[in-house]
């Protein structure tokens, strides 16, 4: 969503870079670049004119200390400022000392509130909480339903007392609710509130209704990361008509330009709790200023990448997969494992996107084709337990029965194969305390894509070529022929070298036997001589 604010930040803080001394004239051209780019991406024009202001204040006093490298502090500048942008420290959320916590969600229609209670409850059960949707949205069509299925996909109960369809009381609903979870135990309460297509008086005392009769611990405002300017509005009408103590951006994966989680922070003074990063329940994370804005920055998210990778993997067999890795056992049944571990962190592009200077390959990125990682899968998937442990007796008409079993091809085999060795022997070198040999490139378990293959077959052509061609081709056309003619002789048989004392013309003297008779030439030869 950042990535063309991302991009022009970047480019910005490029120029900079390139200076030893930076001077006001320098800063106050970054600052209107910076707020260009803020504009571009529909942050709202109030908390423009803040963070230009206090991005110019603060980056005048690194302009005045003749720093080393002013441009690196222009960035830590505009760095702390996003980070004060979009909240500054994070809000742990309020639960109950007794009895349950209630959780109440607020917004507009399609913003995603039912979707993100199922997130809400999984992310809450995983932390060791007992949860229980609540489903007060009785206008929309079949939104209880819809509620009941992410419910039982988050493996949390769901409270459904009426069909709804417009039928029942949502105020009532939420009541017995939260009855059922005081006679129950239950820890937490989400309840999911009735949204429109835009702000209105029904909608606003439907929810102040709900509010004043279960008295929520936390209303959560779900705002749609993908309206722009109208989010400020629409949180500014939520604010005043009911009241929330903190916000969760959704669609966060979208392509919109992503000014709204910029904007509603500076507006409403409540804090974002949480972000939705997908549309699977698993794309949900706590929101954290100050690693948003080491995102939009380029400068990566490794803490959010280790939480998930912590929370997600299997401590004992990550421990045990490093031990073989070390050793060199790796086996490709260990890599199919490894594979579905990964799986659970989401997609690859949004793994790599974590990482510090994705978006200096930020094309390469956005062409990654997801579709390689299941080709690598079914490729494994296609070998017999033996074949996976030991690649060795993987002749050729096993790989050819792979490649059929696994829609893929001979050479895609071999590719996974071979680089399989190759970061295998790797990983090995390193765990004997070595650095590993990279002179051939860092090898590739996933597919290389089609694009990828090809240029490596037209270089390794070319190489080739210019390997034959070494000997520069003579202007004459009779000698340019000898030299054609040369070089589809064997190697033994060749002219050129070094003739010895008596030779004519410089040609070498070889004994009559040593001479190859006119059956033992190459068959282009013979049809090149005329017979």
């Amino acid at each position: 969503m950042f990535n063309n604010l991302s991009d022009r930040l970047r480019d910005s803080f490029k120029r900079l870079r390139s200076k030893g001394v930076l001077s006001e004239a320098d800063v106050d051209a970054t600052v209107g670049e910076i707020r260009r780019a803020l504009i571009d991406a529909d942050v709202a024009l109030p908390v423009v004119r803040d963070f230009t202001k206090a991005v110019r204040e603060k980056a005048y006093g690194a302009a005045r200390s003749q720093a080393l490298n002013p441009g690196q502090q222009v960035v830590r500048v505009v760095h702390e400022q996003l980070v004060e942008v979009l909240g500054g420290e994070s809000r742990e959320l309020v639960f109950a000392q007794r009895g349950p916590t209630v959780f109440m969600l607020a917004g507009l229609q399609g913003a995603g509130k039912t979707t993100l209670a199922g997130k809400l409850g999984k992310w809450l059960r995983e932390s060791g909480k007992t949860v229980l949707l609540v489903a007060s949205d009785l206008q929309r069509p079949n939104a209880v339903n819809q509620l009941q299925v992410v419910g039982q996909r988050a493996g949390v109960e769901v409270w459904a007392p009426e069909p709804g369809n417009g039928v029942g009381d949502p105020v009532q609903v939420a009541r017995s609710g939260l009855a059922h979870a005081l006679e129950n135990g239950i820890d937490v309460v989400i309840v999911d509130t009735a949204g429109r297509l835009g702000v209105d008086e029904e909608m606003m005392q439907q929810a102040r209704d709900i509010r004043d009769a279960v008295n929520p611990h936390e209303i959560m405002f779900v705002l749609d990361a993908m309206i722009g300017q109208d989010a400020v509005q629409t949180a500014t009408a939520f604010r005043d008509g009911v009241g929330f103590t903190g916000v969760v951006m959704s669609k966060l994966d979208g392509d919109a330009r992503g000014g709204a989680s910029l904007s509603v922070r500076g507006v409403t003074g409540a804090p974002i709790l949480f972000a939705s990063t997908g549309e699977g329940l698993d794309d949900f994370e706590r929101f954290h200023a100050d690693r948003m804005a080491g995102r939009i920055l380029d400068m990566g998210d490794i803490l959010t990448l280790i939480e998930e990778a912590e929370r997600k993997f299997d401590q004992d067999e990550a421990e045990r997969m490093a031990a073989k890795a070390a050793s060199g056992d790796l086996t490709l049944t260990d890599f199919l494992s490894q594979l579905q571990q990964m799986r659970k962190l989401g997609s690859m592009k949004k793994i790599l996107g974590m990482l510090p200077g994705m978006g200096e390959m930020r094309e390469q990125l956005e062409n990654f084709d997801e579709r390689e990682v299941n080709r690598v899968e079914a490729i494994v998937r296609s070998m017999t337990p033996a074949e996976r442990d030991d690649i060795g007796i993987l002749n050729g008409s096993r790989r050819a029965r792979i490649a059929a079993g696994s829609g893929t091809t001979v050479t895609e085999v071999n590719q996974l194969v071979k680089r399989f060795e190759a970061a295998r022997k790797m990983m090995k070198h390193m765990g004997k305390g070595g650095m590993p040999d990279l002179s051939g490139g860092i090898p590739q378990m996933g597919g290389a894509g089609k694009k990828t293959q090809r240029r490596e077959q037209m270089r390794a052509q070319a190489a080739k070529k210019k390997k034959v061609q070494k000997k520069a081709r003579s202007g004459n056309p009779a000698k340019r022929r000898q030299q054609e003619l040369e070089a589809m002789l064997p190697k033994d048989h060749r002219g050129g070298a070094v003739a010895p004392k008596g030779a004519a013309f410089g040609l070498p003297v070889e004994p009559e036997e040593a001479r190859p008779t006119f059956d033992q030439l190459p068959e282009d030869l013979q049809r090149l001589m005329g017979r």
